[in-house]
């Protein structure tokens, strides 16, 4: 299954000495390292033979392996990045030297930004996308937004995908692996040993002196503050832990590409802005998986509904703009008094904020979040995100564009 990412990934060799892919385990990594060429030799850090080999002594390793090295969770050997960094800088013209990978650590990218910052290109990998779930090439909708003639050529999508196989992708999620199987039993079991497994190793070796069982229920509770506006003061009531533990778990999960973090949009406010975080988990499936949702009928009745469709979209989304290496800052907006935005953009493009509804109807009442929002901010566009057939533009820079385009 081709990734959308793959042109971005062969575009950054050429450019950068060393290539870190990072993301959430099982995402796809180690498989897209199978897109390099043959001259390249790949060393998996969890295999210990491969590790022995590196560790005995790191920059002996680089000096007898200059370049086309692949080294797969690079976050188990620490010492590895200073060793990285005198290996790039023997040859800092030469490109496409070296890659590696890293997941599920929050320490990997201080240790990129330390060691080798100037010197690496960094790729976030994330599960499936929709259009790869359905084995669809990219949309143009992320090229759409980047250009100055945007709305003219968001008019010009159309839907890509049918109902069913969207709603599957929602209920399922991305994560390669049970995609490839194609099995609910499979899907099942997968989603409860990844989660096992993720609490269980990860975070554990990870951070040795967390309580597990407080976290377990932290990782249980954010099922049920997706999509919500975040208040660290209940959560740690609930928990029954304090604010500063509270906030650490949140910065493990987001550091750890389960859960992504939005903040408020604050930026030329002339009203009272909610300034609270927005927060939710990355992957549909996930959710569902810890929400007990096992078919479409209970998660088309169930209460958290609405919020795991927003969630999703947003998602997928991120996930675009990441895949063609578009430059962007997120955001969510509410004010004091109710007006809310879901996901504000912000890039080479300009300030784009995009609404997100689940129905197919849109009333001209709903859409006044938004364009008081493009009014006030003098936005060159702004888009709502359905389940309607086909493009709709609702004013002159108000577009509705089904989710099915993307």
């Amino acid at each position: 299954m081709k990734r959308h990412a793959t042109p971005l990934f062969r575009e950054l060799l050429t450019l950068f000495p060393c290539v870190a892919i990072i993301g959430v385990r099982q995402c796809g990594k180690t498989t897209l390292l199978q897109e390099l060429p043959n001259n390249w030799k790949t060393y998996d850090l969890e295999k210990g033979s491969d590790y022995d080999q590196i560790a005995k002594d790191p920059d002996l390793f680089f000096r007898l392996n200059r370049a086309h090295v692949a080294i797969d969770e690079s976050q188990q050997l620490p010492d590895i990045f200073p060793a990285l960094r005198v290996a790039i800088d023997s040859d800092r013209q030469q490109t496409g030297r070296f890659v590696i990978t890293g997941s599920s650590s929050p320490d990997l990218l201080h240790a990129i930004s330390e060691s080798l910052a100037g010197r690496v290109a960094i790729l976030e990998l994330s599960p499936f996308n929709l259009a790869e779930a359905c084995a669809k090439p990219p949309s143009s909708f992320f090229q759409a937004i980047n250009e100055t003639d945007s709305l003219a050529k968001l008019l010009t999508l159309q839907p890509r995908v049918e109902l069913p196989q969207l709603f599957n992708y929602w209920l399922q999620g991305g994560y390669p692996e049970p995609w490839i199987k194609n099995q609910t039993r499979f899907h099942k079991l997968w989603m409860q040993n990844y989660t096992q497994t993720y609490i269980d190793r990860d975070i554990l070796q990870l951070f040795p002196g967390i309580n597990r069982q407080k976290y377990r229920l932290f990782i249980q509770m954010l099922s049920h503050l997706n999509g919500t506006i975040i208040n660290y003061s209940e959560v740690s009531r609930a928990l029954g832990v304090s604010q500063p533990t509270v906030r650490e778990y949140f910065q493990i999960a987001h550091g750890t590409f389960i859960w992504r973090h939005i903040p408020a949009y604050e930026k030329n406010a002339s009203k009272r802005i909610i300034k609270h975080p927005k927060g939710y988990l990355r992957d549909s499936g996930l959710l569902h998986y810890l929400l007990h949702l096992n078919d479409l009928d209970s998660l088309i009745a169930h209460p958290q509904m609405g919020r795991s469709w927003e969630s999703m979209v947003i998602e997928n989304i991120l996930r675009g703009l990441a895949a063609q290496g578009i430059s962007h800052d997120y955001y969510h907006y509410r004010t004091g008094g109710g007006a809310e935005i879901d996901l504000v953009l912000e890039g080479e493009f300009g300030l784009l904020p995009i609404e997100i509804k689940y129905g197919q109807k849109i009333t001209s009442k709903s859409l006044r979040g938004i364009r008081d929002f493009v009014r006030e901010r003098q936005c060159p566009l702004g888009i709502v995100i359905n389940n309607a057939e086909r493009v709709t533009q609702y004013e002159e820079n108000l577009v509705g564009i089904p989710f099915s385009c993307l």
